[in-house]
């Protein structure tokens, strides 16, 4: 997953300090363990002929530190070479700059590129070691078990919110329906989830990494509340329907 980015040429050093800026910080920004991305400036050695610049994003892998993400500083070179196997021009005409060498206003420069290179397989899998975690967890009757829970960052779980009806009888699985439908309506992704008990329920989402599990019961048919299980610390609250609905959307947009 490559992008690039063409700048003035002497611009590049700014630029290629922004991109390492700017990468490393979204690689993090969806972290649990941010400390565990850095950046690698590449030895003189390891430079290809035509770089002036390229740091590698590494993450701490279980084997150790591996790349995840490259930033070059590529100089005038790509486009060159592309213009010298297609016989194009590929320069850019500045009216309003003042051309370098004569002062002139007036500059045509072939532009230097800054190129993000992102391995898809490799961000991936540094996002599922980051997020897996196993913790000892003691029951009602004090005795410990294991939960195996997917701490993704919500804007990176499939689902955001799965609606549970406690049972599926009494009109519960109607009113979770509709609730399903309001989270739709405001673009939420959502999985509705009316197989087995509640306690399987809530394990099967928290290994996928939905970040919130709302249940209905028979309760709810009268208040119109719903109790709003949180994955990463499996505390539950109840609230008002609309209540729920409006505070998981705020959630999710602060974290944008």
């Amino acid at each position: 997953m490559e992008l690039e980015f063409f700048c003035e040429p002497g611009s590049q050093g700014t630029w290629f300090e922004h991109w390492k800026s700017e990468r490393l910080a979204w690689h993090r920004k969806y972290s649990n363990h941010p400390e565990n991305f850095r950046l690698r400036p590449h030895e003189e050695k390891e430079l290809a002929h035509y770089a002036d610049g390229c740091d590698d994003i590494e993450y701490l892998f279980p084997w150790g530190w591996d790349e995840v993400e490259g930033i070059a500083s590529r100089t005038d070179y790509d486009l060159k070479q592309h213009a010298k196997a297609s016989g194009t021009k590929l320069s850019y005409f500045d009216a309003d700059k003042n051309d370098p060498a004569t002062g002139k206003k007036g500059w045509r420069f072939v532009p230097y590129v800054i190129e993000p290179s992102l391995g898809l397989t490799r961000a991936l899998l540094c996002t599922i070691i980051d997020a897996y975690t196993e913790e000892t967890l003691v029951d009602a009757n004090g005795a410990e078990k294991t939960r195996t829970v997917l701490k993704l960052h919500p804007r990176l779980a499939p689902y955001k919110v799965a609606i549970l009806p406690l049972v599926k009888k009494d009109g519960q699985p109607e009113l979770a329906r509709q609730i399903a439908t309001m989270f739709r309506k405001k673009g939420i992704k959502i999985s509705y989830d009316e197989n087995q008990s509640i306690g399987r329920r809530y394990a099967r989402h928290d290994e996928i990494g939905t970040p919130y599990c709302l249940t209905v019961d028979q309760a709810s048919l009268v208040d119109r509340h719903v109790t709003v299980r949180f994955r990463d610390t499996t505390k539950q609250e109840r609230v008002p329907i609309e209540e729920a609905v409006l505070t998981i959307q705020a959630n999710l947009d602060s974290l944008a």
